[in-house]
This record gives structure tokens, C-alpha cells and sequence, in this order.
């Protein structure tokens, strides 16, 4: 039996099937490394938020909840990377996602610090404010991106709908 002319050659279909298979194992190596990280910093999470009820320091628990928000991100990029190996392509909207959690952990993390540590150095003040408002607008420029992304997936596809002209 002749092989189809718009078929590939034999070899090219088996070198695309290892470069699947190795393709696979890194985003499999990658999912095991970001769940291992989650689990570690969640633990992480309990043994300062225990520390941080002992003490009388806010600086503790502001660690607990940096060390939550860190999870928050891991557990995103980990569902962008099982959403990649599910589809075969890259999908943008869980790193929207995770880039807003990330803006938004600093933000919190900003906000606690900064009566605390700047408050007496007017220009670190300053320089912490300005870094709160630039996160503030990238949260509200991922966002606005990620419901842009949103509508155009319900989108019908271009030319769905459409009848080649030979049928006319």
C-alpha cells in the first residue's frame, strides 16, 4: 500500500511523536515540581502562622499570608500547565490570572509593610506608594485583558459560517 502523498514520511511522524513524548515529561516534571512547591508552602504557611499567633508582631502573619498567596499562585500555573497538556497549546488566560495574583500578593504585602517600615523615610514611602498604584493599574490592565480574552473565545470563529464560493 502507497503511502498518501499529503502524508508525512514515516520517520517524520516517529521523530514527532518523541518530541510529544519529551514534551510531555517536562510539562509532567514541571506540574510535579509546582505541586511540591504548593505543598511546601503551605506547610510553610501553618508552621508561621502558628509562629505568628505567638508573637505580637504583624510582620509574622504578613509572612502567612505572602506564603497563602504564593500557593494561590503555584496552584494557577499548575492548571496552566494541565490546561496545556490537555489542549497542545499554550492558553494565556491562567497567566493572566496568575501575573494579577502576583500583583495583587504585592500589593497586600506593600500595603501592610509600608505604614510599618516606611512610614519615618518619606522617599521609600513614596517609592512603595507609587509601586502600589503601578501594580494597582497592571491588575486592572491583566484584567481588562483577560475579559478581552474571554470575549473573543465566544466568539464564533471567522469563517464558521460560511459557504465556499463553488457552492454559490
Amino acid at each position: 500500500m502507497a503511502e498518501d502523498k499529503s502524508d508525512p514520511p514515516s520517520h517524520f511522524r516517529f521523530g514527532n511523536r518523541i518530541l510529544v513524548m519529551v514534551e510531555d515529561l517536562v510539562y509532567i516534571c514541571l506540574a510535579v515540581l509546582l505541586a511540591g512547591g504548593a505543598l511546601v508552602l503551605v506547610v510553610r504557611a501553618g508552621i508561621e502562622l502558628v509562629d505568628g499567633a505567638q508573637q505580637s508582631e504583624p510582620s509574622a502573619l504578613i509572612d502567612t499570608l505572602a506564603a497563602i498567596l504564593l500557593v494561590f499562585i503555584f496552584v494557577e500555573l499548575l492548571y496552566a500547565v494541565q490546561v496545556t497538556l490537555k489542549e497542545r497549546q499554550i492558553v494565556a488566560e491562567p497567566f493572566l490570572i496568575a501575573g494579577m495574583l502576583v500583583c495583587i500578593k504585592e500589593i497586600i504585602v506593600l500595603a501592610v509593610k509600608s505604614p510599618i517600615e516606611y512610614i519615618d523615610k518619606g522617599p521609600q514611602f513614596a517609592r512603595a506608594m507609587v509601586e502600589i498604584g503601578l501594580l494597582g493599574v497592571l491588575v486592572l490592565v491583566l484584567s481588562a485583558a483577560t475579559i478581552v480574552l474571554r470575549r473573543k473565545e465566544l466568539e464564533p470563529e471567522e469563517n464558521a459560517n460560511t459557504t465556499p464560493a463553488s457552492d454559490k
